[in-house]
This record gives C-alpha cells, structure tokens and sequence, in this order.
C-alpha cells in the first residue's frame, strides 16, 4: 500500500511517500480501507519531536489519527464477540482514542491515541481495535467524516462532558481558527449557547460568524479588547482555551461568577501573572481535558447526524503532498481542517 512514514523528527519535510506493507487485522482487530484522513496539530509536533512518545527509537511510523473508509476485513473473535461492531463493507469512522478504559472520567494506563507508537491514518489501510469503528453518518461524506474524529471530539468533551454547556450560555473560545476551535464553535451554537470568539485576524472572526454561527468576536490586538467583549457579551459563562499564557488571566476576568473555564492546550505556554482572587472570589471552576472515550465519540457522532451538521473543512489535499498540508496548519494559515484524500 501506499503510506506517508515519517523516518526523523525534522518537521514535515521528513515525511516520506512510499510503498508499505498492508497491514493484517490481528485478533480483536478490523482492517480499514481508508478514503480520507485529517490534519491535527499533534500530527505537526510529532514530526517535530515535540510530542510524548515522538523519539528516533519509535521511528518509523506512519502518523495520522483521523480517518473514514470502508470496514474491509476482521480479526479473530470479532464478529459476534464485540458488540455494535459495524460489519464488513461498511463505511465506517475511526475514535482514535485507544484503551481509553472503563472509567469515562479519566483515561486508563494503557491508553494511547492513533498514529503513535500504532501506525495510524496517513496510509490507504489502517487496522485498530474492533470497538474504535464506527458507522460513518450517512449525510457525511468520507472528507467530511474524516475531519471529525480527534478534533470533534475533544471538543465535545470539553463543552458537554467538563463544560456543562447549557442552553444560553455565554461561550469564549479564544484563537478562532484550527480544527478544534472551529468544531467549538459550531457545537456550541447547535448546543444553545450565545458564542463569542477571539482572534488576531478580523476575517476570522467574521468567518466564525457566518459559517459556524458565533454572535460576536473581537480582535485581541486592539486595545481594550476585554472591555470590548465584556461589552458585547454579558460576561463569560463557560470559555474554552487551547492557549494559556496571558489569555488564561483575561479568561479569569471576562467570568460571570461561578462561570466554567475548561482548557485542553497551552500553545503560549505557562500562565504568567495570574490573578488568583479571580478564581476563588468568583467561585470559578477550572477543568482540564483532552481527548475522550468511546461513549463521548458515539455521542458526538449522533449530534452531528441529528442535527445534520458538517464540519468546516478549510482545504484538501492529495495523500502525497501531506507535507505542503503541514506546512499550512504549521503556519496558522487554516480555518477548519484540513483533509488528506486517500488514492484507490
């Protein structure tokens, strides 16, 4: 088969597009034919070497934790042994959460995610454990599908499951732009929340408000722009940060009382200077998550069928140019995701 591998921890151009062996599902495992796969940051920082687990000795491997295509082939002790499995030639979605465990709200030792140190999604066949398929909606196609898996559901998690999210509630999501913040956004708003973003960039601003329904965002490069959004929101119920550094403070200060901050990424690093009185005088809670279980996935997955939702999908490119895909979202320049087309 032909696969994306990456042999060194230089960036993306250490991604290479080559011949690789078709995988073989092994005993509770199903072989997937992939039609799309996705981008996501992890997959920019493990070729960078700035992932846990992206060291030379896991090398080679093929990254990628999302993908949709078709259930092509079964391991031992699947059909019938694992329910809800979707059965053979069907189009189904990969939850790249691996042996996420028994208990919903951590996930166990043994968990990993998709696409390292397991081959993952930048490849025509991936195999994964029986219970990681799922049938793909039917009002989505495969492209559509496959930008959902990682980035859906972390966000979900992060709004319904930590966040709480109810019904109008004022929702920040700082950084509008990459795949999560967008998928933010666009579950919020069918959640019933009056959703405001933030961004260096006005035109991504008014993009979140034409295509993914927030109802207002300002640009944090203007002066007095936490007054400006105070202003136009009421106050913050519920933000959900990917950022860190000096954003988390301005979070803490734009809270109504007992309002939510839920964070998943700290791209600006560490919190400088942060105000605790804010935290403890406002009755804050400040909820960390990542990833999610099978359960969130399923759930994701019925929301979006439901609701007859599609994610933003900035662009799209042919498996080869993987690479020139990276460099894109490595440079900021996206706004939704950005999907990889499998060739037959």
């Amino acid at each position: 088969m032909k696969a994306i591998v990456l042999h060194e921890l230089n960036g993306p151009d250490s991604l290479s597009y080559e011949d690789w062996p078709e995988p073989e599902p092994d005993t509770g495992e199903v072989l997937v034919k992939l039609k799309a796969a996705a981008l996501n940051r992890r997959d920019v920082f493990v070729t960078q070497g700035q992932y846990p687990g992206a060291k030379p000795d896991a090398l080679p491997v093929i990254p990628g934790s999302d993908g949709s295509g078709e259930l092509v082939a079964i391991g031992d002790e699947v059909e019938g042994v694992i329910e809800g499995t979707p059965p053979v030639n069907s189009d189904v979605v990969i939850h790249p959460s691996l042996y996420w465990g028994d208990d919903l709200r951590i996930p166990g030792k043994d968990y990993r995610i998709l696409g390292l140190p397991e081959n993952g999604t930048y490849a025509q066949y991936v195999k994964v454990p029986a219970e990681n398929v799922f049938r793909k909606p039917a009002h989505l196609l495969h492209e559509e599908a496959a930008a959902l898996p990682l980035a859906a559901l972390t966000a979900y998690r992060a709004l319904v499951t930590r966040g709480g999210i109810q019904e109008g509630d004022t929702v920040l999501i700082p950084g509008i732009g990459g795949g999560v913040a967008t998928f933010l956004v666009q579950l919020a708003t069918a959640l019933g929340g009056r959703v405001f973003v933030t961004s260096s960039s006005d035109e991504k601003i008014e993009a979140a408000k034409r295509d993914l329904g927030a109802e207002g965002g300002v640009n944090y490069g203007s002066d007095g722009w936490q007054k400006e959004l105070r202003s136009m929101s009421g106050g913050i119920d519920l933000s959900v940060d990917s950022i860190g550094g000096d954003v988390f403070d301005a979070l803490a200060t734009l809270a109504n009382p007992a309002g939510r901050i839920v964070t998943f990424g700290a791209t600006r690093g560490p919190v400088p200077n942060l105000v605790l009185p804010k935290i403890f005088l406002k009755q804050l809670d400040v909820l960390g998550t990542a990833m999610g279980s099978a359960q969130e996935f399923e759930e994701m997955l019925k929301l979006y069928e439901d609701r007859g939702l599609k994610p933003k999908i900035d662009s799209s490119y042919p498996l080869e140019e993987t690479a020139t895909a990276q460099k894109r979202m490595d440079a900021g320049e996206n706004f939704g995701k950005i999907v990889l087309n499998v060739p037959e």
